[in-house]
């Protein structure tokens, strides 16, 4: 209590003891490949936050050969990104260390800020692999696998690739090996990745020509523009990529009634509209919950905000205080989500439900250390098919829509 020596009145600040939780950062990327400078910050995870910074760190001398990693930096600028982390794996580099040393992907672990992982330039089933494995292992970022630069058969893209016995190397400037891995190309099941289909020609931004390059970069760019325009709970989808020319491969409607079921993200050309991402899902199960891209990496926003701004809670007593604050905090915080038209309910109460008391936290959860929350949250899905019902009547022609 504090001393008054005076008759006189006093004000005093009191904490209200709230603890607002804020929203965290989804569209820091991360790519990993192998820079113009072969020998410019190898091994090294660099933050870059423009082209001009890119090219002073990676491409600092004469006669430079452009690389898909370079690209992809620039396809994620010019498309709306603004913060990345760059790993130059140097000539020969694999995408994980080797002899003990932390190398490749592992250097972003550390790295607590990113939320998109690609490797531009490595298309084989090792390294699809090792990204898919990294974005699981972290639970935080969700990974871009690229296709590879040609494909006759359309349906390998459905087939699951069987990793070969020896590592994989960079697309560019390794002997392409005799047969291709049997199955097929597609990236196994996962909750925490993609797969964009096909290559995209750009102009290159060192030379000028135009080239094919793989969409990972750009793809990349698209998610963070629309998480700045609309939120992370709108699926980065039916958007333009800007700086494609052309295609690759132009995927007919027949064939991407074959791909999408498989969660092959087609990127398609459109006349009068240009070259559009044309599907945002995850390589999850067609029956799975997380089949949806923007379900998979909004969930992951809301749990790092969660266990961010909740840390203060960790030592305190585990009793009905803190239960009540875990409520109130979290609670709050799922309101604002909601009122930003990430979730689904005409009231907070129908969107979410925030539940700790003495029924989530009994006696032996206390007593191991543990407070327990269960968090309930309904989520606003794509309308990935919307359906028109045509009927002729007297009058004319009367349209209805019925949802998707």
């Amino acid at each position: 209590m504090p001393t008054y020596f005076s008759p006189g009145i006093y004000v005093e600040e009191v904490p209200s003891g709230a603890r607002p939780i804020g929203p965290v950062g989804t569209s820091t990327a991360a790519f990993v490949g192998l820079a113009p400078n072969r020998t410019a910050r190898v091994n090294e995870a660099v933050a870059v936050n423009s082209w001009s910074e890119f090219l002073r760190l990676y491409a600092d001398g004469d006669n430079l050969e452009s690389t898909p990693l370079a690209r992809a930096v620039f396809g994620f600028l010019d498309n709306g990104g603004t913060r990345c982390w760059v790993v130059n794996v140097g000539e020969g580099g694999q995408l994980t260390g080797t002899g003990g040393k932390r190398g490749g992907l592992q250097l972003l672990e550390a790295i607590d800020e990113i939320n998109i992982l690609a490797a531009p330039g490595y298309h084989d089933p090792v390294s699809h692999e090792a990204l898919i494995s990294t974005a699981e292992r972290l639970r935080t970022m969700v990974a871009i696998c690229d296709p590879p630069p040609e494909v006759e058969d359309i349906s390998r893209l459905t087939r699951v690739a069987t990793p070969p016995r020896s590592s994989g190397k960079p697309a560019e400037g390794t002997p392409k090996p005799d047969d291709d891995p049997p199955g097929g190309d597609r990236p196994r099941q996962s909750d925490f990745a993609t797969y964009y289909f096909p290559w995209i020609r750009v102009r290159d931004p060192l030379s000028g020509d135009l080239v094919l390059t793989p969409p990972s970069g750009h793809v990349a760019g698209i998610w963070a523009r629309t998480d700045a325009l609309r939120g992370v709970h709108k699926a980065p989808a039916n958007e333009p990529v800007r700086g494609a020319v052309d295609l690759a491969y132009r995927v007919t409607r027949p064939e991407h009634d074959v791909l999408n079921p498989k969660g092959v993200n087609v990127i398609r050309f459109f006349a009068g509209e240009g070259i559009r991402l044309w599907g945002a899902r995850t390589l999850a199960a067609e029956a799975s919950e997380w089949r949806y891209l923007n379900v998979r990496r909004l969930s992951i926003a809301i749990e790092q905000a969660i266990a961010g701004g909740t840390r203060w809670m960790v030592f305190e007593p585990n009793d009905y205080t803190l239960w009540r604050s875990i409520r109130r905090d979290i609670g709050a915080f799922l309101t604002r989500v909601w009122r930003d038209g990430a979730l689904l309910g005409r009231t907070p109460e129908e969107a979410f439900f925030v539940k700790c008391d003495e029924e989530t936290n009994p006696a032996n959860v206390r007593d191991a250390g543990m407070v327990v929350a269960h968090i309930g949250i309904a989520v606003v899905k794509p309308a990935e098919f919307v359906v028109f019902k045509l009927s002729q009547w007297a009058g004319g022609t009367e349209t209805e829509t019925i949802g998707g």
